[in-house]
């Protein structure tokens, strides 16, 4: 259990955490004294961390598409500098929690078996292979299943065993697997999706699809052949399969009957509704739940007042959100906003909640994280980050780590990496001090492949600031492809609250979604020990009836005794 301490590091609950803050006087950290003190405090909370082991009644899955380890490092720099410090020192909020290292521990994975050294005490660090089960490299689909529903499947599908095959539609049916937020709303808790993609999206849409393909975002999006062999599309799913009480991100068209004019832009025709079935999914979804609202704005979601509504559905762009750094902070929320209002509506269920918060900002097929890395903008993706991370702050502000589990992860890496022996307070998105080889200046910040591949005259083009500074600056890459691709290394998940322990060594990637089942006694871990004692806490915050009728009972006995 963690708590925050004056300086903002978290500590084991009940200590004072004064973690000494790198950013001092250039002098302090010539000395030995300055590094050893440190490393000494960290040794004694350490040593009196100790796991949570009671059950979790709420979860929050933070996921960063896109987040790999560079990706952090890089957002903890910036994070630092856009807060007027050199950046080195800067810790994030998700690094403050206790479950997690930056380094494999020793061990293999076999056949699925966790082999360890047998230590006396258990190692709390993980990495997580992302590997699905047709690709070395994963996208954003398989990924989420793994993580969310607990089995690893083929790439491109949403929600589905390895046993459905992409672009199939007869393949979905008997493939079907259920995910978290799905055990988690039958179990009696209040689930809701926050993401700044489209709700319809990859990531979001492995929490309530099942689809051969996750392409499928409306039946528009669908070939005939599997509309006719039955399959629904994921916007007609996110509908009609789990009961969602917080919808809150972008995809409007995908709802709206075709040529629809949308809301916000109604003036053009490219965000028009596109659905040829002329449903109204949006005025289905209200329809059948009461005391349900929707907004597609900032302002009618700051008017929707927490305690009033039971589900609520913001849909703030027909597609994508826009980046942090080219959103209107008057029109469209942040993803800050967004989850805060989630967690405000969620917490008024006595059993608890799930809430799913993804920024996907990194890739062309992922969050925004990830839609700035696909583009080669690593401004954008890396603001994307350090926006994730105040949502994770913020998020440890309106929960407890004695009831909450929260869990950061990403569901892959990319092949972006800083370097260039630059000196201690270089901006993150500056050059490097030498030039390279043929005399050119280039950036810390480089790809490996994408659209930043230039070449002129026989040459590659000489990086300049404050050009390299610009939130739409591709950064250079080394082989040229219209978008940048994900990269295959494990990636990092980050835990504190009930169960946080669980989360250790290196293991497959679906055993995320197993991790917090158990922890949250939802299916199949239901009937494990401590489970039944963790539903009658919860269910002994609900006002019971049967205490008021026993008393009705009595005072009429007494009445009629008396008289």
């Amino acid at each position: 259990k963690f708590t925050s301490g004056r300086d903002g590091h978290a500590g084991p609950q009940g200590c004072t955490s004064r973690l000494p803050a790198l950013l001092s006087p250039p002098d302090a950290e010539k000395t030995p004294g300055y590094w050893n003190k440190g490393a000494r405090r960290r040794l004694e909370l350490a040593l009196a961390l100790q796991p949570a082991a009671q059950r979790a009644k709420n979860i929050i899955l933070f996921m960063g598409d896109g987040m790999g380890l560079s990706t952090m490092s890089a957002a903890r720099i910036y994070k630092g500098q856009l807060a007027g410090g050199s950046g080195e020192e800067s810790v994030l909020a998700m690094e403050t929690f206790p479950h997690v290292a930056l380094a494999k521990v020793s061990g293999a994975v076999l056949r699925g078996t966790l082999l360890l050294p047998l230590l006396e005490t258990p190692l709390h660090p993980s990495c997580f292979q992302t590997y699905t089960i047709d690709r070395q490299v994963p996208d954003s689909a398989g990924t989420g299943t793994a993580y969310l529903c607990g089995v690893k499947a083929n790439a491109k599908t949403l929600g589905l065993s390895g046993a459905a095959i992409y672009g199939k539609c007869r393949t979905t049916f008997g493939n079907e697997v259920d995910s978290v937020l799905h055990r988690a709303r039958l179990a009696g808790k209040s689930v809701g999706i926050v993401t700044t993609t489209r709700v319809q999206h990859a990531s979001p849409g492995a929490a309530y699809a099942h689809s051969a393909s996750r392409g499928w975002y409306a039946d528009a999006n669908m070939p005939k052949e599997a509309l006719r062999d039955g399959c629904k599309d994921i916007a007609y799913q996110l509908v009609h399969n789990t009961d969602i009480n917080v919808i809150l991100g972008g995809g409007r068209m995908y709802m709206m009957p075709k040529r629809t004019p949308d809301p916000e832009y109604p003036e053009d025709p490219d965000q028009n509704g596109t659905r040829k079935d002329s449903r109204d999914l949006i005025a289905e979804w209200l329809s059948a739940r009461q005391g349900a609202r929707y907004v597609w704005d900032k302002e009618g979601l700051d008017a929707v007042e927490d305690d009033s509504v039971s589900h609520l559905m913001g849909l703030f762009e027909p597609k994508d959100m826009r980046y942090e750094l080219n959103r209107n902070a008057s029109t469209d929320p942040s993803i800050v906003e967004m989850m805060e209002k989630a967690i405000r509506i969620l917490r008024r269920n006595p059993n608890g909640f799930f809430l799913f918060v993804e920024d996907d900002h990194i890739s062309y097929a992922g969050g925004r994280i990830d839609h700035g890395h696909h583009s080669g903008r690593a401004k954008q993706a890396l603001m994307e980050a350090v926006m994730l991370d105040r949502a994770v702050a913020r998020a440890g502000e309106l929960t407890s780590p004695a009831d909450t589990l929260t869990v950061v992860t990403a569901d892959h890496s990319h092949v972006f990496t800083f370097g260039g022996s630059t000196p201690r307070g270089n901006s993150i998105f500056g050059l490097a001090p030498k030039k390279a080889k043929d005399k050119r200046a280039y950036t810390s910040i480089l790809y490996g492949n994408g659209p930043g591949y230039s070449i002129h005259d026989g040459a590659r083009p000489a990086a300049s600031l404050p050009a390299a500074e610009d939130k739409d600056y591709r950064q250079q890459a080394a082989v040229p492809l219209e978008t940048e691709t994900h990269s295959g290394e494990d990636v990092v998940v980050l835990a504190q609250g009930p169960m946080a322990h669980l989360f250790h060594g290196v293991q497959e990637q679906h055993y995320i979604a197993h991790a917090m089942a158990y922890a949250a006694c939802l299916e199949p871990y239901a009937t494990e020990p401590g489970c039944r004692a963790a539903r009658r806490a919860s269910h002994g915050t609900q006002c019971s009836p049967q205490p008021l009728f026993t008393l009705l009972a009595l005072c009429m006995a007494a009445l009629v005794m008396r008289g």
